[in-house]
């Protein structure tokens, strides 16, 4: 009986052998240069190029707590329901990612990865700057989109209702339960950005997927949060003291930490321990069978 002395499947043509190299996923150290090469373009764009589209992020970010808001005035109560109408909190990602415009807690695996790579003041200069600009338009117009959508004449009184009890529910949690659920969030956020270059095709479900489980985790985000929790400040139910201590900057802290020190961390580190020059495919170096023939 014939055995493969390499262990690969018997009789199979050149051609084929071509198709099983043609359908391996990507290696991890692809991902890592793509993500890398995306996150160098961002630290090159001006100041201006970010600030627009970190806003313009913002004010759409607003969409998540619309459709939660929307979803949970609209279905009968009951926590079976509210499974269902976390599937809003996807709206705001989807629409920010699928229109390619700055999100933070995207920026702490893909800006992160080229200073990893070259660890310089100049690469850390351009990171402080992208952080600080990306972070500061999505706050403003994640605060803005808050304001208006209290203060227009836009919904009825019981979504306004559903708005505040969306905010209430993610105070319920105090400064340490913000950090931790942050730190989670930050790295399911970096899991999403890592795993999209690989299947591109599929980029919307998993969109939602990982958002989704976020929404069901009641996992904190600090864009998303700061629309939801700053209605409850400009309804007067919450003191700014509060948005920024208890919310903001024990979420921001933990989405850093879960998206650059531990997701891209571990990811740069996976990269850097491979060694050796990646295999050759099956083909490679062999005389094309056409050329054979002339």
């Amino acid at each position: 009986m014939d055995t493969q002395k390499d262990g690969k499947t018997p009789n199979l043509s050149v051609e084929e052998q071509h198709d099983v190299e043609k359908n391996q996923p990507p290696r991890a150290a692809v991902l890592h240069e793509i993500i890398r090469t995306q996150g160098d373009q961002e630290l090159e764009r001006s100041v201006a190029a970010l600030w627009w589209s970190a806003l313009a992020a913002g004010l759409t970010m607003g969409l998540s707590l619309m459709a939660m808001g929307l979803l949970n005035s609209r279905l009968p109560d009951g926590e079976h329901f509210k499974v269902i109408a976390s599937f809003g909190y996807c709206a705001g990602f989807l629409a920010v990612i699928l229109a390619r415009q700055q999100l933070f807690t995207e920026n702490t695996l893909t800006a992160v990865l080229p200073v990893m790579t070259k660890p310089t003041l100049n690469n850390f200069g351009r990171l402080l700057r992208l952080w600080s600009v990306v972070l500061v338009g999505n706050l403003c117009g994640t605060l803005l989109v808050a304001y208006v959508m209290l203060h227009l004449p836009i919904f009825d009184t019981k979504t306004d209702l559903a708005f505040l009890d969306i905010g209430r529910k993610v105070m319920e949690n105090d400064a340490s339960k913000m950090f931790a659920k942050g730190i989670v969030s930050g790295w399911m956020i970096a899991t999403m950005v890592w795993m999209i270059p690989s299947m591109e095709s599929a980029k919307m479900w998993i969109i939602i997927l990982i958002t989704y489980l976020m929404a069901l985790g009641d996992f904190t985000h600090i864009v998303v949060g700061s629309a939801e929790v700053s209605y409850l400040v400009f309804a007067g139910e919450l003191p700014w003291k509060d948005f920024w201590l208890v919310f903001a900057g024990p979420t921001l802290a933990g989405n850093i930490i879960g998206g650059s020190f531990i997701f891209a961390l571990l990811s740069h580190a996976q990269i850097r321990s491979e060694s050796g020059p990646p295999k050759q495919s099956a083909d490679r170096g062999k005389p094309d069978p056409q050329q054979v023939k002339k």
